[in-house]
């Protein structure tokens, strides 16, 4: 039986390709250029656009299960595809968002629901995952951390759980395999403020960081003026008023506690040197 990751270049999707070969399952992954996707020896790769559904008919082709993170300008694509193969199970990573009552309305949220909806009236055999807060956004600081030794943040008092990509691929995987609870919110074992994880980087690479703290005009120009970036801060602001839960989801899907921050911080210690 075959399982198709779409994306697989993604640290996510790239994540549950490597578990599932690890657990010597049957793989295909689909990137958009086989040329450069530089995944493990011996998976097979084929070409696929999500907003090309003949590129995908034919990725298709022999697979049961598919992992794939669909956007808003894919999901269309995607279900039409899918509707002529043969699929037992269809893992979509969506966003904890469109459980939390505080962000209805938001942009963000809104998107994930609605692409949410287009997989569950598809009539595919379909599991959304809903990571809250991915860790790997600290990747964001990353720049300005190697270059001047500076995290510049809107409100550094903002407080979350954020959530290790392994620990999102497991339980995509364990979804895949159909595995209960894994539609929870999924976050980190313990919620920390922004400020701390920089905090966490700094001892990571054993380097001070100076955090300089943003005013929302300022991280809106320095971020942009677009709907998603005004979706993020409305999301962060919640966050600093403790809008942001921890939960239990991936130890109860798993059956070990969730990966701490500052593990993540020292995986991806090159990122910030």
């Amino acid at each position: 039986m075959t399982t198709l990751v779409i994306g697989a270049r993604g640290s996510i999707g790239r994540q549950v390709l490597e578990q599932l070969v690890a657990a010597g399952e049957t793989v295909r992954a689909s990137v958009r250029d086989p040329a450069t996707a530089g995944l493990p020896a011996g998976v097979p790769v084929v070409a696929a656009d999500l907003t090309r559904p003949d590129t995908l008919r034919a990725a298709l082709d022999g697979v049961r299960k598919v992992f794939l993170y669909a956007p808003l300008s894919g999901a269309d694509a995607f279900l039409q595809a899918a509707g002529d193969a043969d699929l037992e199970q269809v893992v979509q990573l969506s966003s904890g968002s469109v459980l939390l009552p505080g962000a209805a309305g938001n942009v963000i949220a809104e998107e994930h629901r609605a692409v949410e909806r287009s997989f569950a009236d598809s009539g595919l055999r379909w599991t959304p995952i809903r990571p809250l807060v991915l860790a790997g956004n600290a990747v964001n600081w990353a720049r300005s951390i190697r270059a001047e030794g500076v995290a510049r943040l809107f409100r550094p008092d903002a407080v979350t759980a954020p959530i290790h990509e392994r620990d999102i691929a497991a339980v995509a995987v364990a979804a895949l395999s159909g595995g209960a609870g894994v539609s929870a919110m999924l976050t980190g074992p313990e919620l920390m403020s922004q400020q701390r994880q920089v905090e966490s980087i700094g001892a990571a690479i054993g380097r001070e960081i100076r955090v300089e703290e943003l005013s929302e005009d300022a991280a809106r120009r320095r971020f942009g003026p677009s709907a998603t970036v005004a979706a993020i801060l409305e999301l962060t602001t919640a966050a600093a008023a403790g809008g942001s839960p921890a939960t239990d989801a991936v130890e109860r899907v798993l059956g070990r506690p969730a990966v701490p921050f500052e593990q993540w911080a020292r995986d991806h210690a090159a990122d910030f040197r």
